[in-house]
């Protein structure tokens, strides 16, 4: 059975930081380009970052930029989010997924296949 499991996610004061972890069990996503979602009520799914196969390649949300890292080690079959100078603005359900193939494709939720069930992350002011 296919899961991706993520964790780190929690209550943090703003401008205090996170890291989420997403850890694929199942298959290996190491030729998959991987992204982390995240939705807030009432609002769409939007994705905040993702990487390539290879993490050579990253897209960043201009609301994240400078804040947020997304990186991934294969050999772990994980993938990590490190959230960095919190804002309440960032409180949301925070989901990782699996795209179809190896590039970074166009940060849409419809390209990617495999998605975990997702883990608060909830920002004070």
């Amino acid at each position: 059975q296919v899961q991706l499991v993520e964790s780190g996610g929690g209550l943090v004061q703003a401008g205090g930081s996170l890291r989420l972890s997403c850890a694929a069990s199942g298959r290996t996503f190491s030729s998959n380009a991987m992204g982390w979602f995240r939705q807030a009520p009432g609002e769409q799914r939007e994705c905040v970052a993702a990487l390539n196969w290879r993490g050579t390649r990253t897209y960043y949300a201009d609301s994240v930029k400078g804040r947020f890292t997304v990186s991934r080690d294969n050999a772990k079959n994980t993938v990590y989010l490190q959230m960095n100078s919190l804002k309440p603005e960032d409180t949301a359900v925070y989901y990782c997924a699996a795209r179809v193939s190896a590039g970074l494709g166009d940060a849409k939720s419809e390209e990617y296949y495999y998605w975990g069930q997702g883990t608060q992350v909830t920002v004070s002011s």
